[in-house]
């Protein structure tokens, strides 16, 4: 039984998404406040988080940095009540795996955390290829999942691992957005590319890559990424 940490100040919608959640089968902790909803990480230990980005005191953001700095592979959805693309991507650039609009739609939240869970648990299909693959001073171990760089682990969210295993799995082909979106979100018609861009962002930042300059994740203007093996 998967098991959410809901971090939501208002109380209809925490009372609401915690039932809804817990009929599609979930274990539901509720936070009220980003500050309780920290200190339920260590004993509640959820597989997933659901954060509500405009918290009082301390803020959606500033609870999003501080898991991440605690633990990197955490899957997290935040929830924002607007649709706006500045708060989207800064959400998205501190950390989170996806996001959902409010009001939220019991399903489409349901499915959300499934799909986040399922890339937190496994790689894409690619049984035939090497177990290790090695690109320059940078190692991904497809069975082991997970990722070196000059010897040192790379610690990389779930998105961010499964996004590096799609696009290494045929160095030099293009993905399109899309594609990418379907590969590691599961998302087709409802896609949003700013899933992709802030992954990448996040990816190349902790691979230590410039971003005008990438070694390994490359833009292709006008078309999308694609993996450089060098």
């Amino acid at each position: 039984m998967p098991r959410v940490l809901l971090i939501e100040d208002d109380r209809a919608v925490r009372e609401g998404v915690s039932l809804a959640l817990r009929h599609q089968g979930h274990e539901v902790s509720a936070a009220v406040t980003g500050e309780d909803g920290m200190a339920q990480l260590r004993s509640f230990r959820p597989d997933v988080v659901v954060l509500d980005l405009m918290l009082p005191g301390m803020t959606g953001l500033e609870v999003c940095h501080g898991i991440r700095a605690v633990d990197q592979a955490l899957p997290i959805i935040m929830a924002t009540a607007r649709g706006d693309e500045v708060d989207i991507v800064v959400g998205l650039e501190a950390g989170a795996d996806d996001y959902v609009v409010k009001p939220v739609q019991a399903r489409v939240l349901d499915a959300r955390i499934r799909a986040v869970l399922r890339r937190a648990a496994g790689a894409p299909g690619d049984s035939e290829l090497p177990k290790i693959d090695t690109h320059g001073d940078l190692a991904i171990d497809r069975a082991g999942l997970t990722v070196t760089l000059r010897g040192a682990p790379v610690v990389l969210a779930p998105s961010e691992l499964r996004l590096l295993l799609t696009l290494s799995a045929s160095p030099g082909q293009v993905y399109s957005r899309q594609q990418l979106l379907e590969a590691v979100w599961e998302r087709g018609y409802h896609g949003d590319a700013r899933l992709v861009d802030a992954c990448v962002k996040r990816l190349r930042a902790k691979m230590g890559e410039s971003p005008r300059e990438p070694r390994h994740i490359q833009t292709v203007r006008g078309f999308g990424y694609r993996f450089a093996s060098r």
